[in-house]
C-alpha cells in the first residue's frame, strides 16, 4: 500500500524548492563575471527567482487547506510518473505563474498549484510506475543545483554543477 502525501509533505517540497533557489543565487553571485555571457541580465534573473520565491511564500500559506482528493491524485502522479516528467510539468507551472502568462487567480493556491501540474502530466507523458514512497519522489522532480534551469539559458553563459 502506497502512503498517501500529506501537508507536511508538501510544505516540505515548497520549503526545499525555495532553499534551492536561493542557494543558488548564492552560488551565482560567487562566480566570476568572466563566466557569464556579455548580454547576460543579473537583474532579470535576481527578479525571476524572487518572484519564484514570493510565489512559494503565497502557495505555502494554503497547504494546510489542499484537499484529501488532490493529496491523494498527487500521490497517484508521484508513484505512476518519473520525477523528471513531474518536475519539468512544475517548473511549467511555476512559470506560468510568476511570468503572468496564467491568470494568477488561476493559480493562486496550493490546490490550484497541483491540480494544474496533475493534468500537465496527465496530459504530456505516457504513464511510468516508479518504485519508492511518494514524498521521497516528489523531493526528486526539482534539482537542487540551478532549479530554475537559469544556466540552460543561452544567454547567461555560466555552467553550474550537475546535482
Amino acid at each position: 500500500m502506497v502512503k498517501k502525501l500529506k501537508a507536511d509533505d508538501i510544505r516540505e517540497f515548497f520549503t526545499g524548492f525555495a532553499a534551492a533557489i536561493e542557494l543558488d543565487q548564492i552560488r551565482v553571485d560567487a562566480l566570476p563575471r568572466v563566466r557569464f555571457h556579455p548580454e547576460y541580465s543579473d537583474s532579470m534573473w535576481r527578479r525571476w527567482r524572487d518572484g519564484h520565491l514570493k510565489y512559494l511564500n503565497q502557495l505555502l500559506s494554503t497547504v494546510d487547506v489542499i484537499p484529501h482528493a488532490t493529496l491523494e491524485k498527487l500521490t497517484w502522479i508521484a508513484t505512476n510518473y518519473e520525477p523528471e516528467v513531474a518536475g519539468e510539468a512544475a517548473r511549467n507551472v511555476f512559470s506560468d505563474a510568476v511570468s503572468g502568462s496564467c491568470p494568477i487567480e488561476d493559480l493562486a493556491s496550493a490546490t490550484l498549484f497541483f491540480e494544474c501540474l496533475i493534468k500537465y502530466v496527465m496530459h504530456s507523458s505516457e504513464r511510468k510506475p516508479v518504485d519508492g514512497d511518494a514524498a521521497a519522489l516528489m523531493i526528486r522532480w526539482l534539482p537542487v543545483t540551478d532549479p530554475l534551469r537559469i544556466a540552460e539559458d543561452p544567454e547567461c553563459g555560466y555552467d553550474m554543477p550537475s546535482g
